[in-house]
């Protein structure tokens, strides 16, 4: 046998053919999965969120709102859209200023279970009361004339409407406010402020949030 027959490159192994192109396969896989991810990422829909603080009762109309381009993911029907917010809807919940409206949070007004009075406290009111603040409101009964008994909760949990105190009056019942309360509460408040009970609005811990 000569030199030259000796020296011929042995043929490369199939398998060895196989493995590169699994190789560049899998690269190829790798890069189109992290451009799908990214792709997703950057998906943005466009939501609502409050233009303003709303307070249970509500309207939300097109100017208590604005839309918003955020990424969502799989959390995108939590929230309400253009497409699924239902002409004359309510606020259910408090909606803090720009808080995404959660669909949750409105609903129709058939379904409101809640009420406005407007109530005069006796006391100050924290300036860390503002619309859409929790508070409770404490009554304390007339014995007679400019008498009064021990005071207890009258409404556990209201909501803060609107705070108005007017000094120029004078002999003013003090400032008033307007609340947001449950149906159930109703008749106790309607009573107590008939009853010339002396009514305290009270912060809760929540309410300057």
């Amino acid at each position: 046998m000569s030199d030259h027959t000796s020296a011929r490159p042995r043929p490369r192994a199939f398998w060895a053919d196989i493995r590169f192109l699994l190789g560049i396969l899998l690269v190829v896989v790798s890069v189109v999965g992290v451009w799908l991810v990214v792709a997703a990422a950057r998906q943005t829909v466009p939501v609502f969120a409050a233009a303003r603080t709303l307070v249970p009762g509500d309207t939300v109309g097109s100017d208590d709102l604005r839309v918003v381009d955020v990424a969502l993911g799989q959390l995108e029907d939590a929230y309400a859209t253009p497409a699924t917010l239902e002409p004359g809807s309510i606020a259910t919940r408090t909606i803090t200023a720009g808080e995404l409206v959660p669909r949750g949070a409105v609903g129709a007004a058939e379904s409101a279970r809640t009420t406005r009075v407007v109530v005069h406290s006796a006391t100050e009111i924290p300036a860390a009361v503002a619309p859409g603040s929790t508070v409770e409101v404490w009554a304390a009964p007339q014995l007679e004339r400019g008498t009064f008994d021990a005071p207890r909760i009258l409404v556990p949990t209201a909501t803060v409407v609107s705070v108005t105190s007017d000094e120029s009056m004078m002999g003013s019942a003090g400032p008033a406010v307007e609340l947001v309360i449950g149906r159930a509460d109703v008749p106790d408040t309607l009573a107590a402020i008939s009853g010339g009970a002396s009514l305290s609005i009270v912060p809760t811990a929540a309410a300057g949030r």
